[in-house]
């Protein structure tokens, strides 16, 4: 998924707000990499390097609870659908911080605020391990979230500042791609770790790799430039004026439903007990890795697609694969293909979704791509209660439930087809 990825542009991450655009030298060409850094650029492998492994770390918060909420609800005595919160406060705190930090890092300084928040997001992982019960540890949860969600938007941001013009597609493409793929190797990671170890100890190597992380962010990343001026409130205020937009308020109601049928499939997969074998679970959730990495190679040639058509295409094809896992009962290999199919619908709809609203924004593109990255993450948040309420009448019908909710969502796309490609100022 793209997660607030085309905040990344060659005007920067104000876009909307009173700081103004990003100064960003002229391209350089492809053959002046070294170049590049000598005019001040940050340089493409260590900077690849360590976001990509922070996305994975960030993002992959919101999924490493998944595998282990069975053990955690018996140590703690709680039921299956109190142990979703576990993943939606997580969940709502994410959504939450990154329209706070997007305006501070352009106040603050890039480095300042993702190292940080990345810092302080060590010692919110260690607290969650340490969490004597749910109450605690949902409140733990939220602000794990507030504190990781320092990093997306900044760091794409930053990219779009420090990062050479020729070289800032392969980063940005590797960090987005990143946080899509953290779905399955934080849930594959954490059933390992908890397998081994037992479930705190998925949080605390959490803690440990963001605190190697914030040493290594603080390394790599170039010095902060002189703060811009302005108030970062000023960039909130754009955001009513976003919401009225009526080529955007139509796809705001539609994209919870991307990252919510995502969750909620991989919550009902858990709670369900379909698949039993503890073995078979870790090859199930392994099997769409391969559409993570296969589908952003193929972007030179989905590119040629209308966003707005491919948004309809993935929603459709994710709504048909779900409506079939449904009604076929598929067993551990069925569903893995079938999940394979639909983790490759959803990484087809989500950058596509995030460029239509990026078509729509005009001035107000900041703003705009981080409500979109909002929604996103609201509907992330609801996926695990979705599912919780619903698994107990079985799977099917929670299939059922996520075919009709992203039908609805595709029709609601179509519908917004003809919107203007730019607010008219």
């Amino acid at each position: 998924m793209s997660h607030g990825s085309t905040q990344v542009t060659d005007h920067g991450a104000a876009g909307d707000g009173s700081a103004g655009p990003a100064t960003v030298p002229g391209p350089q060409p492809p053959g002046r990499s070294r170049a590049s850094e000598s005019k001040g650029y940050a340089p493409l492998g260590p900077t690849l390097a360590a976001f990509v492994i922070t996305a994975i770390l960030a993002t992959g918060q919101m999924y490493a609870v998944i595998p282990v909420m069975d053990t955690m609800g018996h140590a703690w005595h709680a039921s299956a659908s109190a142990m979703t919160w576990m993943a939606s406060a997580f969940g709502f705190g994410y959504a939450g911080g990154f329209v706070v930090f997007g305006p501070l890092a352009d106040r603050y300084g890039h480095r300042r605020i993702v190292v940080y928040g990345i810092a302080a997001t060590a010692v919110t992982t260690a607290l969650v391990a340490c969490a004597p019960g749910l109450g605690l540890g949902i409140a733990l949860r939220v602000l794990q979230g507030v504190t990781v969600a320092a990093f997306p938007p900044t760091v794409l941001s930053y990219i779009a500042e420090r990062v050479a013009p020729e070289r800032r597609m392969v980063t940005t493409t590797a960090v987005t791609t990143s946080f899509l793929a953290s779905a399955v190797i934080a849930q594959v990671a954490s059933q390992t770790i908890a397998d081994a170890l037992g479930w705190r100890a998925v949080f605390v190597a959490g803690a440990v790799a963001f605190a190697v992380m914030a040493f290594v962010l603080r390394a790599v990343m170039l010095t902060d430039l002189e703060p811009r001026g302005g108030s970062p409130l000023s960039a909130y205020r754009s955001i009513p004026r976003v919401l009225c937009t009526p080529g955007l308020r139509l796809l705001y109601l539609a994209t919870p439903a991307v990252f919510g049928s995502f969750v909620a499939m991989y919550t009902g997969i858990q709670l369900s007990g379909i698949v039993a074998d503890n073995q078979e679970l870790l090859v199930l959730r392994s099997s769409s890795l391969p559409a993570m990495i296969l589908i952003p190679l193929l972007t030179p040639w989905l590119t040629r697609v209308p966003n707005v058509a491919r948004v309809v295409f993935g929603l459709l094809l994710a709504s048909v694969t779900t409506l079939v896992t449904g009604l076929v009962s598929p067993g551990t290999t069925g569903l893995a293909g079938l999940l394979l199919v639909f983790v490759a619908a959803i990484t087809i709809a989500t950058p596509a979704m995030v460029g239509t609203v990026g078509e729509r924004s005009g001035v107000a593109r900041s703003t705009a791509l981080s409500l979109s990255t909002f929604c996103f993450f609201v509907g992330a948040s609801l996926g695990p209660q979705v599912a919780g309420a619903l698994v107990g009448s079985g799977f099917s019908r929670l299939m059922y439930v996520l075919a009709a909710v992203l039908c609805a969502a595709a029709v609601i796309v179509f519908i917004t087809r003809r919107a203007p490609a730019t607010q008219k100022r």
